[in-house]
């Protein structure tokens, strides 16, 4: 009696437990789709004074001017460019760490080096945003001459610092999930540690460590505050890499307390909000499918 006791509370524990995960796996849906309702039903009705292809390929950002532009070229040239700077800069200084952490270093340096990225981790984007603005900023116009250091160059380094967590991590893990057996098979061979490591780990962890670079794409290119800070704010397509643009995220936030409540201005915000949901979208959809395909080669594999 007293087992068949025990069990039945166990399977009544296990119920409430899975049935109180539901309940919050359905708010979270729920949550997100009530904020891709919003953000339609506010940004949609820009369509009814201008089309689409305008809205996406107009050169003139200027919604305040009699008749006002909406034109975002200008402000998805700017966050795709600072993106891909970014993570120029950022994949080889993650992909390193990763190997390092993984691969190389003793264990109290392993131990410090993820602490210390898990820190980096954690810092505001405000902070990374002021000292973007107030170091890196006047230390550029000086340096290389400029008009001004709030540039794309500026705004790229600082997305890489917050970029290189999300990409080590990732990449780590992908790195620790390769079979030890390939690593002896390697060794057997005679290679040595850092042949074993570009010709072997790197290569069976490429679609781990290509998720984590589109994650940490897909990071940067939805940031607000160190890109309204260090970019520039200049709604224009740049023409170098010192100049100053206005990313999707930067615009939306800089303007969405000025625009009049319902008004064109308004809606269009919510439609440069579509838009950057729609890219963000689509970068985590790429890293979910490219995931799925690592976890399976990896089933295969063992």
């Amino acid at each position: 009696m007293d087992s068949g006791r025990r069990a039945l509370t166990s399977r009544v524990r296990e119920i409430i437990i899975k049935n109180i995960f539901a309940f919050f796996s359905f708010l979270s849906v729920l949550f997100l789709g009530l904020i891709v309702l919003f953000l339609f039903r506010e940004g949609l009705p820009l369509f009814k004074e201008i089309s689409p292809v305008q809205f996406l390929f107009g050169s003139s950002w200027y919604p305040t001017y009699n008749p006002p532009e909406y034109g975002i070229w200008p402000l998805i040239v700017g966050s795709v460019i600072v993106t891909a700077l970014a993570c120029l800069i950022a994949v080889p200084f993650g992909l390193c760490c990763a190997v390092y952490i993984s691969e190389i270093a003793p264990a109290r340096i392993k131990e410090i080096l993820k602490s210390v990225i898990e820190l980096l981790a954690g810092l505001p984007s405000v902070v990374l945003g002021f000292f973007g603005m107030v170091i890196l900023g006047p230390w550029m116009q000086e340096t290389f001459d400029l008009p001004t250091g709030l540039n794309i160059v500026n705004a790229s380094i600082m997305l890489a610092v917050m970029a290189i967590p999300t990409i080590s991590s990732i990449s780590e893990d992908a790195l620790y999930a390769v079979p030890r057996d390939f690593k002896e098979a390697s060794y057997a061979l005679g290679a040595t540690r850092y042949e074993t490591i570009l010709r072997v780990s790197i290569p069976a962890a490429l679609s781990g460590i290509s998720t984590a670079v589109i994650l940490g794409m897909s990071r940067a290119i939805g940031e607000t505050m160190v890109v309204l800070m260090v970019a520039g704010g200049s709604a224009a397509v740049p023409r170098g890499i010192f100049d100053s643009v206005r990313p999707m995220p930067a615009s939306i936030a800089a303007e969405m307390g000025e625009a009049p409540f319902g008004g064109g201005h308004y809606h269009a915000l919510f439609a440069t909000g579509i838009v950057l949901l729609l890219i963000t979208l689509l970068f985590n959809l790429i890293a979910d499918r490219i995931s799925r395909r690592f976890k399976e080669e990896g089933s295969g594999t063992l």
